[in-house]
Parts: structure tokens; sequence; C-alpha cells
């Protein structure tokens, strides 16, 4: 029998509860041994719990007791979580995590702390909730040398933008509805601005890179000036908007984003609607490869965690170098003015005023003045778009 711990009773850390205790017979048939919740740690009162006598208020009393060899982390944050991770990796005890904050600020020092200890550290959850990314992107395309990675991880956003699109509502009818039903927090900053897309591309990009990239300095940009003319203009093209995190690995350099993007109709991110995400990975062996499905909620990401609950045991704690980075290497990660993209702009200018400033572009038919450029540098970009003046919006093109 493994005796473990969840540290954080909220939703994540609930559902994480109830599917170990619910589906136990069919967690000891594939891991060969019982899975028992020893102790649910949170400050608040759950007396009338029907697994009331396992809550602690003490994190403490988790990392002093030598028979729980494994712990559920589902705090959120990185101050209370960070601290007691650590407590529970020096106490010689794997920690499982749905938490991309402090996977992509502290990962690097956690799993140097687990490796040391001889134990785990695992975050499948970190980045798709219940799709599953991490092992497929270290173990079934090990072989491969990851070239990019374009996703839509974020189902607030996607549905926002999907209610753009399909119902011709405005941003802030969009969030409202995503707020009523759910979806968004009251305070949507974190989604709707990309700090959480940006957290889980930090991560997929350094486990492809092998070495962190600090979230700190990705650039990013949220959905809050999409406009209806810039959907009109998408639709035009038969093409959609969608809020995109990627990376782009190429000649040994790294390069990550995160930004609405125009999606062609033949790309397969194009038809993820809704609360759904999906993460395309391209390898240069096995060429496209994308996971869907729903990324967040309390069942799919409880589902993530309790995977990697399961394969720690099978594993008896044995930290596995794969699912881990090295420190940022000097000179690893390009410039972000140095980037490539096209972009589609739309300005208040002639057509033959934005020929002449950015050359041979492709012109949005039926759009007074909207256009796709070449493909250019975003330090070129910035110098055109100031050159020209009068940009109503710029939005990245997936290439």
């Amino acid at each position: 029998m493994t005796k473990m711990a969840i540290m954080g009773f909220g939703v994540v850390g609930s559902g994480v509860y109830d599917i170990v205790t619910k589906n136990a017979d069919t967690i000891t048939k594939k891991i060969g041994e019982k899975l028992e919740v020893k102790y649910i740690l949170d400050i608040r009162d759950f007396s009338t719990h029907p697994g009331a006598d396992l809550f602690v208020k003490d994190a403490d009393v988790i990392a002093r007791d030598e028979s729980v060899t494994l712990v559920a982390e589902a705090m959120g944050g990185v101050t209370f979580a960070y601290e007691y991770t650590k407590k529970m990796l020096m106490a010689g005890k794997s920690v499982v995590t749905s938490n991309k904050e402090l996977v992509s600020k502290k990962g690097t020092e956690l799993f140097k702390l687990a490796e040391k200890m001889g134990v785990s550290y695992m975050f499948e959850a970190s980045v798709g909730g219940g799709i599953p990314i991490i092992r497929p992107l270290v173990n079934c395309l090990a072989a491969n040398k990851v070239e990019s990675i374009y996703g839509i991880m974020n189902g607030t956003t996607n549905y926002i933008l999907t209610k753009m699109f399909k119902e011709n509502q405005s941003f802030k009818d969009a969030l409202s509805d995503a707020q009523r039903l759910g979806y968004a927090e009251k305070d949507p900053t974190a989604d709707v601005e990309g700090f959480d897309t940006m957290r889980k591309i930090s991560i997929l990009t350094a486990l492809s890179a092998g070495c962190e990239l600090d979230d700190d300095k990705i650039p990013h940009e949220g959905i809050t000036k999409i406009t209806a003319e810039d959907v009109l203009c998408a639709e035009k093209m038969n093409a959609s908007v969608k809020l995109i995190g990627y990376s782009r690995i190429r000649d040994g350099k790294v390069t990550a984003r995160v930004c609405p993007m125009i999606i062609p109709s033949d790309c397969p991110l194009y038809s993820v609607e809704d609360v759904f995400n999906a993460i395309l990975v391209t390898g240069d062996m096995v060429g496209d490869v994308m996971m869907y499905g729903r990324g967040a909620g309390k069942e799919a990401t409880a589902s993530a965690i309790v995977g990697d609950l399961m394969d720690v045991v099978r594993h008896k704690g044995k930290f596995d170098k794969n699912f881990s980075w090295e420190e940022e290497k000097e000179g690893m990660f390009f410039e972000p003015s140095e980037e490539e993209n096209v972009f589609f702009v739309r300005c208040d200018k002639t057509k033959d005023e934005a020929k002449a400033v950015f050359g041979d572009v492709k012109f949005v038919e039926g759009a007074s003045c909207a256009f796709i450029t070449e493909k250019m540098t975003e330090k070129a970009f910035d110098e055109k778009a100031d050159t020209l003046g009068g940009v109503l919006s710029k939005i990245r093109v997936y290439m």
C-alpha cells in the first residue's frame, strides 16, 4: 500500500480525492497496490466532510510521517505551494502538481531537489489539464527534435473568441457569458491577457529545448484588443483568430510568444472551439501531432494528477530526468525583436499608402484596407508600422 497526502482541497484537490476513493479498485489493479489518502492539508473547516478525520492544518504533520511517500499539490500560487513542495521533497516524498505557475517559475530548482532526494516531481496536469501532453512530448516523441509547438491552451479565451466568431458578440459580452457560466474568473486578467498561456508554453518550451525559459521573458498579448472588424476580416480570409502560445526551435535556438493569431482553415487548430484546447507539436521525424480535449475542469485536471500519482508508484519514486530541464543557457533564445513572423494589418490608410511602405502585400477582399505582409522580423514590422501610421490592428499569422 502507498499512503499519500493532498495539499489543498479546492476544486482540483477534491477531485483528486474523489478519483482515488471512487476508483480505488481500478487504480489498485493497474499499479498492483492500493493508493490510500492519509492526510488532506487545508486550513478551512471540513468537519462535515466524510473524510473529516483526514484533514490537517500543519504541513509538518505530513512531512514528518515517514509512511507517507507521495503528495499531490493542488494549492495553486507560488508562495506556500513552493515552501510546502520543498518541504515534502526534502522529506523524501514524491510530489505531483497541477501548478503551472510554480513549475514555470521554480521548476529547475525543484527538479534538482527531487533528483538529489531520489524522488519524483511530476506535472502532467500543469499544461493541458486532462489533455496528455507532457508524457507524449518526452516519451512518445523522444526520438524527434521538436521543431515547433503551437497551442490553444486556455479554454476561457477560446470560448470568448468562439462567441465573437459564431454569434458576433463583442468581447465584453462574450466575457460576461464566460463569467456567468463559470469559465472565467471574476478577475479574468490571467486568462484574457495571456498570463495563463504564457506559463504553459514556458513549460513546454523548457521541456523541448532542455533548458528553462523564464516565463517573464516571453512576450505576451491577450485578446482584449480583438474587435468585430478583425473577426470579419478573418472570416473573409477563411480563417479564425485564436490565442496561441507557441515556441519554435531552429538551429539550436528558441523563440516563444503568446499572442492572438490568424489561423487558416487548413490548420488543425482552426476548428478547435468553445472551451476545448489543443496543442500541435511538430517533430522532425513524425511531422505534426495534435493533442485535443478539455484543458481544464475538476475531473479532467484531477485525472491527470492521479495518472502521475500512479506513474510514481509504478516507478517507486525514482527521479526521471526526462521530466526536467537544466538552467537557461546563454544565447539559447532569440531576441524577440529578431523573431520572424507574418502579420495581418488593418489600418486607416489607402491601399497605395500601405503598398508604398510594406511592399508586396496581400489585401483582404471586401475590406477597406486590411492586408497580410510578407515574413519579416518583429523589429522591421514595428519600423514599417511607425512609418505608415494609422495601424488599427496587428495580428500575427500562423505559418
